[in-house]
């Protein structure tokens, strides 16, 4: 006979698992994740998904707890928009009331506390999706500094390098379940770093004269692209190179395109 509600010992009321959602272009990647989240305790994989628009589909569809989110993902959105998209889906709460409603209808015949019930499990997992929409953990293997302030300003919850442990990685999905940041220690130093010493932007002069730059262009060429004087465009390339910390034409372009400044 099941016990009513409130005799219930707490230490066996069983535990919703952690719902996964994966993203990542590359199938045998996705493979490794699965079989590996599949050893892993309170974890459950409920999907997979091969492109961003994929991912932002099924995050809608399945309302994952977590989404495991790589950021180059081959053709179409990536990583950085996709978990832009997903950070901002709406809440579903008429959906999870509606839920409700059918638990208490099918549980009142075996006399079960199903008000209490229904309505614990639907605040629960308010608390475990936060602002109503699956939470985003970037696993990657790019740190610069370009890409974790791009994934941080889209939403992201974690950013964890695919060169961490099993463990971190498992710990890393709990954290971002419950609504808890996480970062790699790579990252972590990065962006402690950048707060530290942050680098002034470059202005649109001298991203049009980078760009230029890149094209493997002059400063006589790139002062008649542009229709200012050379002296003018070394001025603003020493600019440049300050402000990336380079010394060199060659130098700028690497720390550009590193960076993504180049479209």
């Amino acid at each position: 006979m099941t016990p009513p509600a409130g005799d219930r010992d707490p230490a066996h009321t069983p535990v919703r698992p952690v719902r996964v959602l994966l993203c990542d272009d590359h199938a045998v990647v996705r493979a490794g994740l699965l079989a590996l989240l599949s050893s892993a305790h309170g974890i459950e994989v409920i999907g997979e998904a091969g492109d961003g628009e994929e991912a932002v589909a099924l995050a809608a569809a399945l309302r994952p707890d977590v989404v495991l989110m790589d950021l180059q993902l081959g053709s179409g959105i990536d990583g950085i928009e996709a978990t832009r998209r997903i950070a901002g889906l709406p809440e579903r709460e008429a959906e999870g009331a509606a839920e409700r409603d059918d638990e208490r209808e099918a549980g009142r015949a075996d006399g079960r506390d199903v008000e209490r019930d229904a309505a614990g499990r639907g605040a629960a997992g308010r608390g475990a999706t936060g602002r109503g929409a699956p939470h985003v953990l970037v696993l990657t293997t790019y740190d610069t500094d370009a890409d974790i302030n791009r994934a941080i300003e889209a939403g992201a919850t974690g950013y964890l390098l695919k060169a961490e442990r099993p463990e971190e990685l498992f710990s890393a999905i709990r954290a971002a379940a419950a609504g808890r940041s996480t970062l790699s220690a790579p990252v972590a130093h990065r962006v402690l770093a950048q707060m530290r010493s942050p680098r002034p932007g470059l202005t649109d002069r001298e991203l049009d004269i980078l760009g230029q730059l890149a094209r493997g262009l002059s400063n006589r060429e790139i002062a008649r692209a542009l229709f200012i004087s050379e002296a003018t465009v070394k001025t603003h390339l020493g600019r440049i190179y300050d402000k990336l910390g380079v010394d060199t034409r060659a130098g700028a372009v690497s720390v550009a395109k590193e960076q993504r400044l180049l479209p």
